[in-house]
């Protein structure tokens, strides 16, 4: 058996050599930030049956700092992600003609939700959920989907969302729990030895290589899970970090990805392998 270590000087080091190619996710992403890249909606049904990234949109019901509500790291995190999903794995993504792949923006009421198995959300602290949302997302989950929040800092943030998830999957039943490194998610393909604190690139330089957005309030980044009565992840939590920057600004500066393109890419790639094998 490859040794942890080992393993994650693969994964860090073909990170390392694709790091050319986010130059191109460097210029589509300025474009994204100028507000000019428009929501990309499902078809009835899906192209292929291979891998695609599901954003979920979502109304927002109050503001938190650095936050753009369900927009936040839309889309080049997700398309970012596709494409070393399939160059650090054996797994196919789903593309469209032009080969470009296929990332999709659903609501909860829609229909195309449940051709979601794996559906990521952003900025929960500010998320606002109605009763038929509320239905439609406990339905979601029980029948096989998989919900990863991630991006949200700081304990008004933590208290919004799980009041809101509560009213999904009640506590007493779905308890929240902290994930240990021994489960899957941190060692499928890469061993990541910690939860990583990732920040957003505008705050890391801003503020010195600082990586918590709250101060105090969010010093420590939190994996967090709720799981059905088998132990499979229904809702995966990234608390305190934002792992999806790691993929989104992956070309805009060496020294950010260094520091946090590895472990961002290795946790994104094991939680894409676990959910698409449970």
């Amino acid at each position: 058996m490859t040794a942890p270590s080992a393993r994650r000087s693969r994964v860090t080091s073909l990170l390392a050599l694709l790091l050319v190619a986010g130059s191109a996710a460097t210029a589509s992403a300025q474009y994204f930030r100028e507000g000019n890249f428009p929501a990309r909606w499902p078809p009835p049904s899906m192209p292929d049956r291979d891998f695609a990234f599901c954003k979920l949109a979502y109304t927002s019901v109050r503001y938190e700092e650095l936050g753009m509500g369900w927009r936040t790291d839309y889309p080049y995190a997700g398309i970012n992600l596709m494409f070393r999903f399939s160059e650090l794995t054996t797994a196919s993504i789903s593309t469209d003609r032009r080969g470009e792949p296929n990332h999709w923006v659903v609501t909860l009421t829609d229909r195309e939700l449940f051709n979601c198995p794996f559906v990521m959300a952003a900025d929960v602290g500010t998320i606002g959920l109605n009763g038929e949302e509320v239905t439609r997302l406990r339905d979601y989950l029980l029948k096989g989907g998989f919900l990863w929040v991630d991006d949200f800092w700081g304990s008004r943030a933590w208290e919004h969302w799980t009041s809101e998830i509560a009213r999904v999957l009640p506590p007493a039943e779905y308890p929240i729990y902290d994930v240990p490194l021994e489960h899957p998610v941190f060692r499928t393909l890469s061993f990541v030895e910690k939860v990583p604190q990732i920040t957003a690139i505008q705050f890391w330089g801003w503020n010195g290589g600082n990586t918590s957005e709250r101060g105090a309030d969010s010093a420590e980044a939190h994996l967090r899970a709720i799981t059905d009565e088998d132990g499979r992840i229904l809702v995966l939590m990234s608390h305190n970090t934002d792992v999806a920057d790691a993929w989104e600004r992956e070309g805009e500066d060496p020294r950010f990805f260094e520091r946090f393109s590895p472990d961002g890419y290795g946790l994104g790639i094991n939680v894409l392998l676990y959910a698409m094998s449970h």
